[in-house]
């Protein structure tokens, strides 16, 4: 690493724009690590923030999640889902604020979009922690956002690229930085002790070849990843679709009829999410 990025990734992992966050997600990571926490001992953690669990439950509750007015507490929603997952939440939450409150609501869309469609190919491919899928799919950008609040002028120059040499955010990034928000998004997942079924999606979701750790999970949140652009469903921040690693597409074996009905799903499933309660409340409903 050279001197430079290392000073950046510094600069990221102070977080100025995200005060609470680190806190609340290092409380969660201690206990979970510890035997003798139970599920309700974590809940209280999240619960002292009333907003935060608030927001947290919401999501879980929302209908793209699948669990539309089911859960009631944050310590049912940690029995039913896991540590993990509801770790996760308590991210996605903070960022949406930060996406909502910067003005992406685009790439809000995007992600929920991806965490969708991550969530319907898990579930056809029976893999045991959908909602864990789920989570990454919905986690897999944040790294953009990161970038956008602590390396503003950089940012522009990356749009600039896109825009005028019609390449890919990865690309641009590549180019300006060295670095990507992949990699950003990774830095922040090992800070805040995020487990390698989460961090290996948001570190490799571009390169799913690279993960070792979570290889199939990975190889999901890329493919919905480049589902929800081919169909336009938000905005990443760019519009070009990229192939699908053929690797990672080999290892999920999915059939001809089973795309068919990861099709079919996932449309329902994105037509929910843009009913989800999130949406309303951006567009004042």
């Amino acid at each position: 690493m050279s001197i430079e990025k290392d000073k950046v990734r510094r600069k990221i992992e102070e977080l100025k724009n995200l005060p609470t966050l680190p806190g609340v997600i290092q409380k969660i990571s201690i206990m979970v690590e510890s035997r003798d926490k139970s599920a309700e001992d974590v809940g209280k953690v999240i619960g002292r923030d009333q907003v935060l669990s608030a927001k947290v439950l919401r999501l879980i509750n929302s209908a793209f999640y699948g669990f539309p007015g089911r859960i009631s507490s944050i310590t049912h929603g940690l029995v039913l889902l896991g540590f993990n997952v509801v770790k996760g939440l308590v991210l996605s939450t903070s960022v949406f604020d930060i996406m909502m409150s910067r003005g992406m609501v685009d790439l809000w869309r995007h992600s929920l979009g991806c965490a969708t469609i991550a969530g319907v190919i898990a579930k056809k491919l029976n893999h045991p922690e959908p909602e864990e899928v789920s989570v990454a799919g919905l986690l897999h950008d944040f790294g953009k956002v990161v970038l956008k609040l602590e390396l503003p002028k950089e940012s522009e120059d990356i749009e600039k690229r896109i825009q005028e040499r019609n390449i890919s955010m990865f690309e641009a990034e590549n180019e300006v930085l060295e670095f990507t928000h992949a990699t950003v998004g990774n830095w922040l997942c090992e800070k805040w002790n995020l487990p390698k079924n989460l961090s290996d999606p948001i570190a490799y979701h571009h390169q799913p070849h690279l993960s070792r750790s979570a290889p199939r999970q990975t190889a999901m949140v890329h493919l919905s990843d480049i589902l929800v652009k081919a169909i336009g469903f938000g905005f990443s921040g760019d519009s070009l679709v990229p192939m699908v690693d053929k690797r990672a597409w080999e290892s999920l074996r999915i059939t001809p009829e089973m795309l068919e009905e990861i099709i079919v799903d996932m449309e329902d499933g994105l037509e929910n999410a843009d009913d989800s309660i999130y949406f309303q409340e951006i567009k004042g409903e």
